[in-house]
């Protein structure tokens, strides 16, 4: 019986995992409807308080839930099956997608046709920071966080800056906030440090490795999972958050990326179904093209770039799901949400005004921003999804 109920699960993921486009609300949504209403695995208040964990912890929102309920289903085993079967379709499309711009780039052949994708993708940045402003920015403290941190992100464009200030956003919270919430008779927690040792584990190694042997003498391929490890680590609030930080590191500070391949890239990745983080295969993927390693090469840097992105947040959701029982009665946990959701919404904004700058100061400016305002109002008072703007996008760009 267990084998047949793993099986129905997988294949409700594997259903999902090329029908759930949208992003992480939208994902959250289809979770419940699938594995809540329908399949009856969990209530759907422990189903919303198992997100809740998730958002607490950095990585992709709503694949750390989808591979939790792998966990709390059948264990590890099954979580990471489901990891595997959610996130694969995503990141075959993203590299295949990268492996053709890094194609065209070695070709000289022209973008001019992915020249008003950009911008939308620009309009979509815009139209996230507006939404999740609104949806958990809502107290004096918020609003002063999400400024100094999209003040910060703006200013320091290092790819250091992120964590600190998400980090330093929950302390605020936490230590100012944590009387107001409800009081709960905590039990002792029992922690199982296994897969926190192996988390940490494996940042030590390669981050050590790599100043021992030195980062001129390391393999790119090294780095790069070093770079999305490390991310991985630090990113709270899904994959529009994650941009700021990838545009930062990989266009602003190392250049492995132009500006014109990171947004059409963001941009096509809006229609691509499953996780948003899989935008990282296509930025692996081109990457790798530096290293002179071909095709071969281009595939193993977005499949390195994958499980740099996506491994932390596993390990995470292993840790501390065996103890969330425990963790979500103390007081200090639930008030370090407040800074982390503002922190991270003031990064986003960031990445809304670091994407917007040069797209509205070079070539065909006024074009641009008629673009980056008409797909934000599209999104703001219509029902059309991002998909539907990114393709008539790409559309207009072969015709014209």
């Amino acid at each position: 019986m267990k084998r047949i109920r793993y099986y129905i699960f997988l294949r409700d993921v594997a259903w999902l995992s090329i029908a759930a486009f949208g992003g992480p609300q939208v994902h959250i949504a289809l979770f419940i409807d699938m594995f809540v209403k329908k399949r009856g695995y969990l209530k759907e208040k422990e189903f919303l308080e198992l997100n809740a964990l998730c958002q607490i912890l950095p990585g992709p929102t709503s694949t750390q839930t989808i591979v939790a309920l792998g966990f709390k289903i059948g264990g590890p085993s099954l979580a990471y099956l489901t990891l595997l079967i959610w996130s694969l379709p995503a990141m075959i499309i993203m590299t295949v997608l990268g492996i053709t711009i890094s194609y065209f780039h070695h070709q000289s052949f022209s973008l001019d046709f992915l020249r008003f994708v950009q911008p939308l993708a620009v309009g979509l940045v815009c139209y996230a920071a507006y939404r999740i402003t609104r949806m958990v920015v809502n107290t004096k403290t918020g609003v002063v966080l999400l400024i100094v941190s999209a003040a910060c992100a703006y200013t320091f464009k290092s790819p250091f800056v992120f964590p600190v200030v998400v980090v330093v956003g929950g302390m605020v919270t936490a230590l100012r906030k944590f009387k107001h919430q409800p009081k709960e008779q905590p039990e002792p927690l029992k922690i199982e440090w296994a897969n926190f040792l192996l988390y940490l584990g494996v940042m030590l190694i390669v981050g050590l490795g790599i100043l021992v042997v030195g980062i001129n003498n390391t393999p790119l391929w090294v780095r790069l999972f070093e770079n999305f490890y490390r991310n991985g680590s630090f990113i709270f609030g899904g994959g529009q958050v994650l941009i700021p930080v990838l545009f930062t590191e990989f266009v602003e500070f190392k250049a492995y990326l132009s500006e014109q391949e990171f947004l059409s890239g963001f941009g096509l990745a809006q229609c691509v179904p499953g996780p948003v983080f899989s935008f990282v295969s296509f930025i692996g993927a081109l990457s790798m093209r530096e290293a002179g390693a071909g095709v071969g090469g281009e595939i193993w840097g977005a499949f390195i770039a994958a499980a740099g992105i996506f491994l932390p947040g596993t390990f995470l959701i292993f840790f501390v799901i065996r103890f969330w029982e425990q963790l979500k009665k103390f007081r200090i946990v639930k008030a370090s949400l407040e800074g982390i959701h503002a922190a991270s919404s003031g990064l986003v904004i960031a990445a809304a005004l670091l994407l917007l700058t040069p797209v509205v100061t070079g070539a065909h400016n006024y074009l641009n921003m008629t673009l980056v305002v008409a797909a934000f109002l599209i999104l703001t008072f219509t029902k059309v999804k991002p998909p539907w703007i990114i393709l008539c996008g790409l559309l207009a760009g072969f015709i014209f």
